[in-house]
């Protein structure tokens, strides 16, 4: 019986209740729609590994390191396996075409990233191939890539136009691992260099470690550091979370400036929701002055009201939250090359609905504090 009178109460003016509820849908999809563009930008400090480090040039990553210091990291106490590593930096066909695209030393780095899911045919011709590629399922789908098809990739960093040929195509292991990258072999980018420009031959863009022991990680970052101290080309070692922090450190102007509006819409709608509950009140007050007069308490009136506004938001939010996952669909599909990771989390469902819960309360506790304390006879006096 409470249920059928409040959702009688919630539908008493049907227009404006309509738009209130409209107006809290598009509010709890922009939220979350919002929430999820922050997670989508910290995906890969979110898929990072704690026994995974990450060594570069200390003035910038866009300064390289020379090759023999694999084996000096390698002789460092807990270091368990080294992969070499250069940001490629080429696009295909269109300049528009951007995804990440590195050249690995493969045996290594894919031992050490065992998210990365290959079918073992094909990350076996893959190793066998110079001049072979594996890239993630995603990519594959995006640009229509087949096993065995030569594909000619245009270098930024490393100029001309180079070709390779698909041997492998991974998927992730879980929603966390970007499946949008295109991986080549370092020994094939390391030779083309000897022949082409021998003084970037011999050079590492960054070198990928795996360490025995992930609580003993900040001890090997230092001991690896105080190796090339003072030497000709200095390190910065860190974890591979930290590493990808200082990446999302460059945009968080960006990304404060999106939870701010996130929040700013939950500040609109609240507003909103308020105002149609003080105008439900206002019209009701002779109602709930009968109501007085029949027995009901201050307290049980505002609990008509708080449901009411809680019946309202809680309609709102649900079709919001059921809206968010084919909006971000839609919105993956618009810009996915730049959010390869975008999913919808299980946490920004659950903000969604603690929003809708929020709004619904705060937005009816003022009508509802006026409305229990008002007396009988100035409601039933007050004409109009």
């Amino acid at each position: 019986m409470l249920l059928k009178i409040l959702w009688r109460n919630a539908l008493r003016h049907r227009l404006r209740t309509s738009l209130t509820v409209a107006g809290m849908v598009v509010a709890i999809l922009s939220f979350g729609l919002l929430r999820t563009v922050i997670d989508a930008w910290y995906a890969g400090v979110a898929a990072s590994a704690a026994n995974r480090l990450v060594t570069r040039n200390a003035i910038s990553l866009i300064f390289p390191l020379p090759l023999s210091y694999a084996a000096q990291i390698r002789a460092v106490d807990g270091v368990r396996l080294v992969a070499l590593g250069n940001w490629f930096g080429a696009y295909y066909q269109d300049p528009k075409n951007f995804f990440a695209n590195f050249a690995v030393s493969a045996d290594s780095y894919l031992a050490m990233y065992p998210e990365l899911v290959f079918p073992e045919a094909d990350k076996a011709a893959f190793m066998r191939d110079r001049k072979g590629a594996a890239v993630g399922a995603k990519l594959a789908t995006r640009f229509g890539w087949k096993l065995g098809q030569t594909i000619v990739l245009t270098g930024t960093i490393f100029p001309g136009n180079w070709e390779f040929t698909l041997r492998a195509i991974y998927k992730g292991r879980d929603r966390t691992v970007d499946e949008t990258m295109f991986i080549l072999h370092w020994d094939y980018l390391n030779e083309t260099m000897k022949e082409q420009s021998p003084h970037r031959a011999d050079q590492v863009g960054f070198f990928m470690i795996e360490v025995n022991d992930s609580t003993r990680a900040a001890g090997i970052a230092q001991a690896i550091d105080a190796r090339f101290a003072n030497s000709r080309a200095e390190t910065l070692t860190e974890t591979e979370k930290a590493f990808q922090l200082g990446f999302v450190a460059m945009s968080e102007a960006i990304i404060l400036a999106i939870r701010a509006v996130s929040f700013v819409v939950i500040a609109i709608i609240l507003a909103v929701v308020a105002n149609t509950m003080a105008m439900s009140v206002r019209e009701r007050r002779r109602e709930y002055a009968v109501l007085k007069t029949l027995g009901f308490t201050g307290t049980q009136i505002a609990g008509l009201i708080f449901g009411e506004s809680l019946v309202i938001t809680a309609l709102g939010g649900a079709l919001g939250i059921a809206l968010t996952f084919p909006a971000a669909q839609a919105f993956k599909a618009a810009v996915g090359q730049f959010f390869p990771i975008f999913n919808v989390s299980r946490e920004t469902i659950l903000l969604d609905a603690a929003v809708s819960l929020t709004v619904g309360l705060l937005a009816a506790a003022a009508p509802a504090y006026t409305a229990a304390r008002v007396r009988v006879a100035q409601a039933l006096r007050k004409l109009g």
